[in-house]
């Protein structure tokens, strides 16, 4: 008798494992979506581990995510080893350094929360930085 209640659980767990990986998915590119805005939030790791998680739930979202207009072009260009464009490495270190260092001097008084917001921008930036350039056409 509890072979079968472990049997059942082992079912019930694997039928409920496409389901995690679509909720997973989905809060990554809720967060990849949040990072547009957040500069020191990065959005294409999370739009990628969104793609990885909707094609092992669900292999419509996964379809849906890789052929979107703005966020499937970084997907393609990373499955295919191109890196990111120039101009996306600039416009994203732009945005990051001007919104932490308006916050730095504008709105937080708070040394301990500027060297935070410092470390945490300089850290993205290498991440960027470091991130293969898309060679021109």
């Amino acid at each position: 008798m509890e072979d079968r209640s472990r049997t059942r659980t082992f079912k019930d767990v694997k039928r409920l494992r496409p389901t995690l990986f679509v909720a997973c998915g989905w809060t990554s590119l809720g967060l990849g979506v949040a990072g547009l805005a957040l500069p020191v939030l990065p959005t294409v790791p999370f739009v990628l581990l969104a793609a990885a998680c909707f094609l092992r739930g669900s292999e419509r979202r996964h379809r849906w995510l890789v052929s979107h207009p703005v966020f499937g072009p970084p997907i393609a260009d990373y499955l295919a080893g191109r890196g990111l464009r120039p101009r996306a490495k600039a416009v994203a270190l732009l945005a990051l350094w001007t919104s932490v260092l308006l916050s730095v001097v504008a709105f937080v008084p708070l040394l301990a929360a500027d060297v935070a917001m410092l470390v945490v921008a300089a850290a993205v930036s290498v991440y960027i930085l470091r991130l293969p350039t898309r060679r021109a056409r």
